[in-house]
């Protein structure tokens, strides 16, 4: 489904570009000017994915080829977190009745498994 709904995107993008180049050369000046203007606006904030894809970016540094793309799948995917919140759970459940240092101590080393 997203494949097709590229093509289409892609489609449409390249008729209006041949419908634009096939018009008068006057038209040409003004629609420069709102794309001028839109490149100097604020850049919008960042979605939840974007910031997700420049922290595994940073932390993928130093990384090149298939180990690059193999961390950046596992940074990216969300069953990461989902594997996290479950230990998590299944932690709390376990250190259930141990508490300060002790409790605390445990959840480092269940967390760790």
């Amino acid at each position: 489904m997203r494949h097709s709904i590229s093509v289409v995107a892609l489609g449409f993008a390249l008729v209006s570009g041949m419908a634009f180049a096939a018009g008068p050369a006057a038209n040409a000046a003004p629609a420069a000017a709102p794309a001028a203007a839109s490149a100097s606006a604020p850049a919008a904030e960042k979605t939840p994915q974007q910031s997700k894809m420049a922290t595994c970016n940073k932390s993928a540094e130093g990384k090149k080829g298939d180990e690059r793309k193999a961390f950046m799948k596992d940074c990216l995917s969300a069953n990461k977190q989902e594997k996290q919140q479950s230990k998590m759970k299944t932690c709390n459940a376990e250190a259930a009745g141990k508490k300060g240092d002790e409790r605390k101590a445990f959840m480092s080393e269940c967390l760790k498994k």
